[in-house]
């Protein structure tokens, strides 16, 4: 594909192809990867719309307006089609879809129905006179889906961990939060420091691990 802008846009909605740094418009990348027919960029398309849709970054009507030939339009609405179909396939439960299949054109949402039936069956099929593999379309969502699973994971561990440091620090001086982990680790403690562990440590832990302790607290932030 000659546009290697358009690869760079279609990254930064979820789809890596690329790297990209800068936010994009979403509803005029949307109407490009239509007129792209490239079959990488269709592929992605379904990722792409999850990715987008639950954020507000995609307006069917505005897409739409950026396709001039009646024929974009109708690709648009096929390439629609088989995103819903396959998270319909997929069992996935997202809050826009029904208004999206509410939308489509009626042509579309009786490809919708065959969409869902080849997915069922492994059945490729046509999207706007291109032949799209249903097995392809199923690992491109679920590679993706699953990387961004783990980008989150990791994300959310982080911002755990930086939490509870935090907390700690709120409570322990660093020589006394430096023994904690120590202490948790079953590292070997110097005679001066077990002795430092039971004088300071240990009696904020046991007051810390107090389950009444913890419930008034929890009351008092719920206040």
């Amino acid at each position: 594909m000659k546009n290697n802008n358009l690869l760079q846009r279609v990254s930064a909605l979820g789809f890596p192809l690329l790297e990209v740094d800068n936010e994009p418009n979403a509803n005029s990348t949307f109407a490009d990867m239509v007129k792209s027919r490239d079959t990488r960029l269709w592929e992605g398309f379904p990722l792409v719309l999850a990715q987008s849709a639950g954020k507000d970054l995609f307006q069917y009507d505005k897409v739409s307006a950026y396709l001039k030939k009646p024929a974009e339009k109708a690709a648009l609405g096929a390439l629609l089609a088989m995103s819903l179909a396959l998270y319909k396939f997929l069992d996935l439960k997202f809050s826009w879809v029904n208004s999206l299949l509410e939308m489509l054109p009626g042509k579309n949402k009786g490809e919708f129905n065959g969409f869902v039936s080849a997915f069922k069956n492994d059945a490729d099929f046509f999207v706007a006179g291109k032949k799209m593999s249903v097995q392809r379309l199923k690992t491109v969502f679920s590679n993706y889906s699953v990387q961004s699973q783990a980008q989150l994971k990791e994300f959310l561990s982080v911002k755990d961990e930086l939490s509870l440091e935090y907390s700690l620090s709120q409570v322990f001086s660093p020589k006394q939060k430096e023994l904690f982990f120590k202490k948790l680790k079953r590292e070997k403690l110097t005679k001066t420091d077990k002795e430092y562990f039971s004088r300071a440590v240990k009696k904020k832990v046991v007051a810390l691990a107090n389950p009444e302790l913890h419930r008034l607290a929890q009351k008092l932030l719920e206040g």
